[in-house]
């Protein structure tokens, strides 16, 4: 058996088993690890576990040691050199006139390569920015192109939803996004509401997608089971998918007649209101002195409201 513990260089980057041998570690140790460019310092995820070499694809590098405070104090010089590194790399990208832009500058822990990050949208002549940075730094140099997510994941940020950037805090690996994962979740097709600051679709997408299909092949398959059942839909999901949309088949009718005051056996126009006489279908007090607008109601006395002259009032048709 071998004892295998995860070792991550950066955070939110991806997670390396390394050979622990006898060693006693523990999450959050620095440790110094051989890579592919020599050494590397990095921080323990996990505590070391017995694995059996036979699943493993290839042999594991090695922990050297836990870090102490020499390599602790190298990490500092190299993060300020690789500070340093990025301001002048800069004014030579504007002196050689270079359509590209800088992201990081990232320092091996050995100090024997410096790794320049950047993006662009074309094709870059930076031979003579590597010479004139070779000549700087007296170490070598290697100029890495990156994506826009990459960017986004090295710069970090807030998102939308006003939490940190997804790739910038937990994301190891960027999995694929597509336009079909938003239509399944019924969101809008807004390209500023389902894209991130890097303009590619949020990885947040992905979250809930395979929910979603699950949920859906289970609806499936209760609809098929209330037509076996004869057309009746049991399933609480066909309720709430009925109670979910009645509002939207309503919404834009006009109400109907009970809701207008109207009563069977009136004709348009009448309204059902009681004070039509049904025979000539005319106002009742229609003719009747005193309903003038501007004329005086009749008084208690009987005798006939008078108008604004001194005249009898006049109906709607012009009759006393």
């Amino acid at each position: 058996m071998v004892r295998v513990a995860g070792v991550r260089f950066k955070k939110a980057c991806k997670v390396y088993d390394f050979e622990a041998g006898e060693m006693e570690l523990h999450p959050g140790d620095s440790v110094i690890v051989e890579v592919e460019r020599g050494l590397g310092m990095g921080t323990l995820v996990y505590s070391p576990r017995e694995v059996d070499p036979a699943v493993l694809a290839r042999p594991l590098k090695k922990i050297v040691r836990k870090a102490d405070a020499v390599d602790i104090e190298r990490l500092g010089f190299n993060t300020e050199r690789e500070n340093e590194a990025f301001a002048i790399c800069k004014e030579r990208i504007i002196k050689y006139s270079l359509p590209m832009k800088l992201i990081r500058v990232e320092y091996l822990f050995d100090s024997s390569k410096a790794i320049f990050y950047f993006t662009s949208d074309t094709r870059v002549d930076f031979r003579e920015l590597v010479k004139d940075l070779a000549a700087t730094f007296h170490t070598r140099i290697e100029m890495r192109q990156i994506g826009v997510r990459d960017e986004a994941k090295m710069i970090g940020g807030l998102g939308p939803c006003g939490r940190e950037l997804c790739c910038s805090g937990f994301l190891a690996d960027f999995e694929p996004v597509t336009i079909k994962m938003a239509k399944e979740q019924n969101l809008a097709l807004n390209p500023v509401k389902i894209s991130g600051i890097c303009g590619r679709l949020m990885c947040c997408l992905s979250y809930e997608h395979d929910f979603y299909q699950s949920e859906r092949k289970r609806d499936r398959e209760k609809e098929r089971e209330s037509v076996r059942d004869g057309g009746k839909d049991t399933s609480d999901t066909g309720k709430g998918e009925e109670k979910r949309q009645r509002p939207d088949r309503d919404r834009g009718k006009k109400p109907g007649k009970a809701a207008q005051g109207q009563q069977q056996g009136h004709k348009s126009g009448c309204g059902g209101c009681g004070r039509h006489d049904k025979k000539k279908h005319r106002p009742r007090d229609e003719g009747k002195p005193g309903q003038v607008a501007e004329g005086k109601p009749g008084g208690a006395d009987g005798k006939p409201g008078q108008g604004a002259d001194g005249k009898p009032g006049q109906g709607a048709d012009g009759n006393a």
